[in-house]
């Protein structure tokens, strides 16, 4: 079959000799796609919702999760990839680009009532709905260029970059309004893209012969009035860090270039019995080579793992091709963590307040750590806070 152009081939941001319809690595894990985070200030709701594209599979999917208290409500979508990729829409999930870098708008719609009157999901998922504007703080910063390797083999290469800003618009759950507006409420979003493993390929002897001890993660973005802190970093079961970044972002009107703020060094309080945060002092170096504490107080975390298809969820992950027009809606139960399984300890985006020099501010405490990691006296994957 003949290949033909696509839309986004009209404009001038071609970066190989190919159609936009194609991307520059033909390895089946290639993506790209995008998270947003929205939380009120004092945790009673946590929304998370994204879209991605995974071109070589021929594969789109989106999602959003609203954290409220112990219930957690999803709608989750897929279909196959179209020609127009400018065109962000999987079910009824959306984003729309409304200008770059700046404003974007975020809408779930509602699910169409059943003729008879009935709820066909049987619970609120049904019900979830939003519209949003997000609108940005501060410039998108660019994070660290993310390697990693299982043998000799590369199975994640990507950019990101990450912003920090402000919403407003409806959330609607459940016969529940919530007006989302700004000084209540604080949003952060991830953009990313490259190669990222996807479900459905055999690991191979590499995967079986190099398995990572461990694994810890932190990615923090944090929104002061005046000022946006984002910290990243990834560290190996002996505490060697393979990402690691600690950035101060101005406003753009300020006329401020970023700064460095060292090495940072997390001191985590987890609860006992359990590697759930509780907790956190963000130690950071400034300009003046002066030491800063950010102080982190966590107020609800929703497990990426449960109804947002990060792994190791088992009901859904992004990338996994579930037929054309597949809609999904449920509700979970976080206070039942056994009936989630291994879903309820993968990587967790926990809503936070942020202490520094008495300025307060809002934004992500996403953590994960599993395995031996010798910095937090974590000795395997059965090790837990004492």
């Amino acid at each position: 079959m003949p290949q033909r152009p696509v839309p986004l081939d009209e404009y001038p941001v071609h970066q190989i000799a190919r159609s936009m319809r194609h991307v520059a690595s033909g390895d089946r894990n290639a993506y790209d796609r995008s998270i947003f985070q929205v939380f009120d200030h004092e945790g009673r709701a946590l929304l998370i919702t994204g879209l991605g594209v995974y071109p070589n599979l021929g594969v789109t999917d989106a999602y959003a999760t609203l954290l409220q208290g112990d219930r957690l409500i999803a709608v989750r979508a897929s279909d196959a990839l179209g020609e127009d990729r400018m065109r962000q829409q999987v079910g009824p999930l959306r984003i729309e680009v409304q200008e770059p870098l700046k404003r974007l708008r975020l809408v779930c719609e509602p699910q169409e009532p059943d003729p008879d009157g009935a709820d066909p999901d049987g619970d609120e998922a049904s019900s979830l709905s939003f519209d949003l504007v997000w609108e940005a703080d501060f410039p998108a910063v660019e994070e660290p260029h993310h390697i990693q390797y299982t043998g000799d083999r590369l199975f994640l290469e990507a950019n990101r970059f990450c912003q920090a800003g402000s919403c407003h618009g409806v959330i609607r759950a459940g016969g529940q309004e919530i007006t989302v507006e700004r000084g209540r409420f604080t949003a952060t979003r991830d953009r990313s893209w490259g190669v990222r493993p996807i479900p459905g390929e055999a690991p191979g002897r590499a995967a079986e012969e190099f398995r990572a001890e461990g694994f810890h993660w932190l990615w923090i973005p944090i929104r002061f009035e005046d000022r946006f802190v984002m910290v990243i970093l990834q560290e190996d079961a002996d505490g060697y860090r393979t990402l690691d970044s600690a950035v101060l972002v101005h406003p753009a009107d300020a006329g401020r270039p970023d700064e460095q703020l060292g090495r940072a060094h997390v001191d985590i309080t987890y609860r006992s019995g359990s590697r759930h945060p509780e907790s956190a002092v963000i130690h950071l170096t400034g300009a003046d080579r002066k030491p800063i504490e950010i102080h982190a107080e966590l107020l609800g975390g929703s497990p990426l793992a449960v109804g947002a298809g990060y792994p190791p969820a088992g009901d859904w992950q992004h990338g996994e091709w579930k037929g054309r027009g597949w809609l999904d809606r449920r509700t979970y139960d976080l206070a039942d963590p056994a009936g989630l399984g291994l879903a309820a300890y993968g990587v967790i985006d926990h809503a936070a307040r942020f202490t520094w020099d008495g300025a307060t501010g809002y934004g992500i405490f996403e953590h994960g750590s599993f395995g031996r990691h010798n910095p937090s006296g974590f000795t395997g994957f059965d090790s837990v806070a004492p």
